[in-house]
């Protein structure tokens, strides 16, 4: 379903979508939009605190929802931010696109660059990140559009930054990563590969480093943006629309929102709220099944 729907409300629009699993009956979901009137919504990340935080590209500023309450403006000027994150300590990490590099704003609002550099050459347009419980951070960096015009980096990346803040390089790719994301027991870290439409998935060890790259899913319909885990392990991907996987890359289904979505997160106090940036709006999307914990 694409385009806005006739009639829907610009905020806290309600409607039921049908939620489709192979072999079994529909379901109704209840999806909510949170926020609206953004140019390009991205990079959902859910805090501890309890408050939801994404990007708006276009516009070039971080925004901050609190249930019940309107979206308000968290930073102008973002250097692009895009895809965000948040660690065990509350901590922000954000992937500034413009800027080229990743950074972390602490709770008293200091902003402290963790990455900007590859072997002397700046970084392309970090775009997605996670954060594992112990610490260990993994980003993506691609580049899209005008961005590969200003690359110094002869490949699209896949990095790790480790808690004493070195980088490492978990891929060197020659087609974009894009959407990154962890299994619950932190133990595998998948990414999206925007332009072969597949799933690769990484091991990693209790310090954090990757190993046994391979291809989990192809010929994903759509093209694959962010991806998120639940507490089952199975695969959350925005494409075409969020299409659900399992652990092994089995296809189980998929949730409509109205606009096609770009990333995706799960929220609120019980974990069971999916939080989809598409284009113009922030839906929430009620599910039966709680994400994976992100710290």
């Amino acid at each position: 379903m694409r385009g806005r729907l006739k009639g829907m409300r610009p905020l806290f629009a309600v409607m039921l979508i049908p939620w489709r699993l192979l072999a079994q009956d529909f379901h109704d979901y209840k999806v909510d939009t949170v926020a609206a009137d953004n140019i390009y919504a991205e990079g959902p990340a859910w805090s501890p605190e309890g408050y939801l935080i994404y990007s708006d590209a276009p516009n070039d500023r971080l925004m901050k929802w609190v249930p019940g309450q309107s979206p308000v403006v968290l930073r102008d000027k973002a250097n692009g931010a895009m895809g965000n994150a948040f660690d065990a300590q509350g901590r922000l990490y954000t992937c500034e696109t413009h800027a080229r590099r990743v950074t972390r704003t602490d709770k008293k609002n200091r902003v402290e660059v963790i990455a900007d550099k590859w072997q002397g050459k700046r970084l392309n347009a970090p775009n997605d990140i996670v954060v594992r419980k112990d610490g260990q951070v993994y980003f993506t960096d691609p580049a899209f559009g005008k961005q590969q015009d200003t690359r110094e980096l002869d490949f699209f990346g896949v990095f790790h930054v480790t808690p004493k803040g070195e980088l490492e390089l978990v891929s060197k790719r020659k087609t974009r990563p894009n959407g990154i994301a962890l299994s619950p027991n932190g133990k595998v870290l998948y990414v999206t590969d925007s332009d072969r439409y597949a799933v690769m998935a990484y091991d990693l060890d209790r310090a954090g480093a990757a190993s046994s790259e391979r291809t989990i899913i192809s010929e994903i319909d759509g093209i694959p943006d962010g991806i998120r885990t639940d507490e089952k392990g199975n695969l959350y991907i925005a494409a075409r629309a969020i299409l659900v996987y399992t652990p092994e890359g089995k296809l189980q289904g998929s949730v409509q929102v109205a606009e096609t979505p770009s990333n995706l997160t799960f929220g609120e106090g019980d974990l069971e709220s999916l939080f989809v940036t598409a284009r113009k709006c922030v839906y929430r999307v009620r599910m039966d099944v709680k994400g994976s914990s992100q710290y």
